[in-house]
């Protein structure tokens, strides 16, 4: 006769019956996390646009093919003129121009003019005059879609 003794490695006193291991993962808090992350990339999304806040005019004209991060140039409703993000003086635009230039590899490169439409159209000209004179010739206009 044989008998079973309850020891300390043998579950204590249960008599050897031990809970199948479960291999289910709860997916919930997980699920929970990835919702919260959608709702703040959805809310964050718009307020990522370009540094200067400008009012666009409106065209049905197709977008341009975009390869690299373009030269933005942007005028603004005060006649300040802004090279991508930072503010600089119409009369420094040249010489800054074509330091980027050449450390970007040439004039070849197209650079973007966006100007408030309300702003007016000869300080739109000089930034375009300083650009010819910086030697720039694939120079693109910036535009909103038209919705109408």
């Amino acid at each position: 006769m044989a008998m079973n003794m309850a020891g300390p490695s043998s579950g204590g006193g249960r008599r050897g019956r031990r809970r199948p291991v479960m291999a289910e993962i709860n997916v919930t808090p997980m699920v929970d996390v990835m919702l919260v992350l959608l709702i703040i990339f959805m809310v964050s999304a718009p307020l990522l646009t370009v540094g200067v806040p400008l009012d666009l005019p409106q065209t049905q004209a197709k977008s341009l093919d975009q390869d690299k991060n373009p030269l933005t140039l942007s005028v603004n409703l005060k006649g300040e003129v802004f090279l991508n993000d930072t503010a600089i003086a119409i009369n420094d635009l040249v010489p800054k121009l074509k330091a980027i230039t050449e450390a970007r590899g040439g004039l070849d490169e197209r650079i973007f003019v966006r100007g408030d439409k309300k702003v007016d159209y000869g300080t739109v000209m000089k930034v375009m005059g300083r650009l010819s004179q910086a030697g720039f010739r694939r120079v693109a206009l910036v535009t909103e879609v038209d919705q109408g």
